[in-house]
């Protein structure tokens, strides 16, 4: 820095170099302002959410629509046709079947689900030796991939080295080999079977974490006045996971709604179509054969379906909330 020689011309000349400093201290207060504002902030801090959201969810979705409203095919663009794909799609009986099978695939998993997913949390509830170590375990159908665990299920129901055939025959339960997945009404309970087994544990972990929620004192006061255990869970610990209940159930029907990986592995929707879901039925069209715009329409089919479950849940857990 030069001398300050007297006068107004020194004053500036030494005042000059400290010009960057404060303008880069300006900028640090606007973005500082910025930050504090907690509008600004939150766009800031979901922006990168909203991107991934609409390059993987909402354009996606919005293919489908296009595309189950054209005759796409695999390498034809095709051209717009309306709603033609739908009248075919439902039209269809294999996709009649479909939806039946959905329903009562999700229907009778939720219920199973459901019930020995209260009952592990519950258990899990109680304090006992190994708590820990049985906790960790239970975890292990859910946290195993999906294709992985279903392989060894597929082995486990094949009708030559089935170790659930080998165990009935020692048992003299059965007297001939059992084709599981190769008779349609066993295919089908062998389908479900693997979804409880593998959606337990979800079920289990989130009833738990909504039981310790719940104070001890107030089934301990329930237990003073003479409530016998199933009183005391149904009128004291029920009403108060309520709420937690319906959000995983909500999440657990979603899931299952749209399950594919489980049952390509284990049937590809076979034998004769007995096991097909939403979601097989639409890979086997649109991917297998290449009706890109008819695999799209009944991909499509889920979604009023599902939106109605949704609201209707959702308006059911409010309702359960506000009481």
């Amino acid at each position: 820095m030069k001398s300050v020689s007297g006068g107004s011309g020194g004053a500036v000349e030494a005042t000059a170099p400290l010009a960057p400093l404060r303008g880069a201290l300006r900028r640090e207060g606007v973005v500082g302002r910025l930050l504090e504002d907690e509008r600004f902030l939150g766009a800031v801090l979901l922006a990168p959410t909203v991107t991934l959201l609409l390059l993987f969810i909402a354009y996606p979705f919005a293919k489908g629509i296009w595309l189950s409203l054209t005759s796409t095919t695999v390498g034809n663009p095709g051209d717009f046709v309306g709603l033609r794909n739908f009248y075919k799609v439902f039209a269809d009986t294999i996709f009649k079947q479909a939806a039946y099978n959905t329903f009562v695939y999700t229907a009778i998993t939720t219920v199973f689900k459901l019930a020995l997913g209260m009952w592990l949390a519950l258990l899990l509830n109680r304090h006992f030796r190994g708590k820990r170590l049985v906790r960790a375990s239970m975890l292990l159908p859910f946290i195993i991939p999906t294709v992985l665990s279903t392989f060894a299920w597929k082995w486990m129901f094949d009708p030559t080295f089935s170790v659930i055939n080998w165990a009935l025959f020692r048992l003299d339960l059965i007297t001939g080999r059992i084709n599981w997945l190769g008779d349609p009404d066993l295919a089908m309970i062998s389908i479900i079977i693997v979804n409880v087994w593998r959606g337990v544990p979800f079920y289990a972990i989130s009833l738990l974490a909504g039981l310790q929620t719940i104070s001890p004192e107030l089934e301990e006061a329930a237990a003073i006045d003479g409530a016998r255990p199933w009183k005391r869970f149904w009128y004291v610990t029920w009403p108060l996971l309520l709420p937690v209940t319906m959000v995983v159930v909500l999440f657990s029907v979603i899931q299952t709604f749209a399950d594919f990986q489980l049952v390509y592995v284990l049937t590809e929707g076979g034998p004769a179509n007995a096991t097909h879901l939403f979601a097989t039925y639409a890979y086997q069209i649109g991917v297998r054969t290449g009706l890109l715009s008819e695999g799209a329409a009944i991909s499509l089919a889920i979604f009023p379906i599902l939106f109605l479950v949704v609201l209707l849940q959702l308006f059911y857990i409010r309702r359960v909330e506000t009481r």
